[in-house]
This record gives structure tokens, C-alpha cells and sequence, in this order.
């Protein structure tokens, strides 16, 4: 049997890595059933992508409302300070995860380009907590930060790709 092309091994991964975005519990021989290939393939697939870090963990979607949590994005522009020190301690504490020991859960942790600088999206139980985490990002990284933003999210429409399974609630906010 001859060998794929680079371009049909590439769609094949792309088949296989939208059905791992929709679900990533999906069994392996559901996922074959739905791209329509042997569950041998879907798992080397796999495979493959994880040991070229084209998939480096796995997640679940987690609804934090009924987990008593608020979801908030901080929004931090840097100074003109030189970035090395600053990246440095970023680096450590996602690491080490530093944020956490602060009572609130990061979910997702960019560094960007455009006005700002660094995003983070997290959980806390209520804005007290929330500004606490902020005011402690301030104190950490002092000298590095020229401006900070805080927001909630008040109600996710799509999280991870999927659709917020009750999402119809979006309506009672307007």
C-alpha cells in the first residue's frame, strides 16, 4: 500500500484533531467511526501529535457558575522596562504555578502583541478575590506593568470551541 502524501496525512490530522476539539474523552474507536478510518490510524494520529507537542494536554470545559466561580480576563500592558526579568518571572510562575497559591484558578495564560501585552483568563470566587489576584500581579510584577485592565465574563456564549450546552440563558441578560 503506497505511503499517504504529506497533504493527505496533514487533512487526516485535521479530522482527527476537530473531533478531539469537539470532545477530547471521545473514545478513539468513536472518533475512527466519525472520520471514517480504522482506530489503529486515529491512534497513531494521536500520537504523532503529541510527541510534536501539536497536542500538549487535555481539558474539560468547566462551567463556573455552578461551581459558585467567576470568570474575569486581566488585561496587562507592560513598561518599557527591558523584558528579560519580567519574562523570567512569568515563565516561573506558570510553572510553578504561582497564581494559583492565590486562591484563583488560571485557565488560560497569553502573551500577546497589539496594546496589550499578557491576558489571563481566571476564576475566583467573587470580585474581592478577583481584585486581590490583580493587586498582587501589580505588587509581583512591580515596574513591569504600565497598565492593567480587569473584566468579567458575564455569561460564556462558547468556550473551547463548544457551544455553552445552556446558552439559551444568554436571553435573560437582555
Amino acid at each position: 500500500m503506497p505511503k499517504s502524501s504529506r497533504k493527505q496525512i496533514e487533512a487526516d490530522e485535521m479530522k482527527i484533531l476537530a473531533e478531539l476539539q469537539k470532545n477530547s474523552d471521545e473514545s478513539v474507536n468513536k472518533i475512527a467511526k466519525k472520520c471514517d478510518f480504522s482506530k489503529q490510524k486515529v491512534w497513531r494520529v494521536i500520537k504523532r501529535l503529541e510527541r510534536n507537542k501539536i497536542i500538549w494536554g487535555y481539558s474539560a470545559v468547566v462551567d463556573n457558575e455552578k461551581l459558585n466561580q467567576k470568570s474575569y480576563i486581566l488585561l496587562i500592558k507592560r513598561s518599557s522596562k527591558p523584558i528579560g526579568d519580567f519574562m523570567d518571572k512569568v515563565i516561573e510562575d506558570s510553572k510553578e504555578d504561582y497564581m494559583k497559591k492565590l486562591g484563583v484558578n488560571i485557565c488560560h495564560n497569553y502573551y500577546l502583541h497589539g496594546h496589550f501585552d499578557w491576558m489571563l483568563f481566571f476564576s475566583a470566587k467573587d470580585i474581592k478575590a478577583a481584585k486581590k489576584f490583580s493587586e498582587s500581579i501589580n505588587i509581583r510584577y512591580s515596574g513591569f506593568i504600565n497598565e492593567m485592565y480587569m473584566v468579567e465574563n458575564i455569561f460564556p456564549l462558547k468556550s473551547s470551541g463548544l457551544v455553552n450546552p445552556e446558552i439559551n440563558k444568554f436571553k435573560e441578560f437582555f
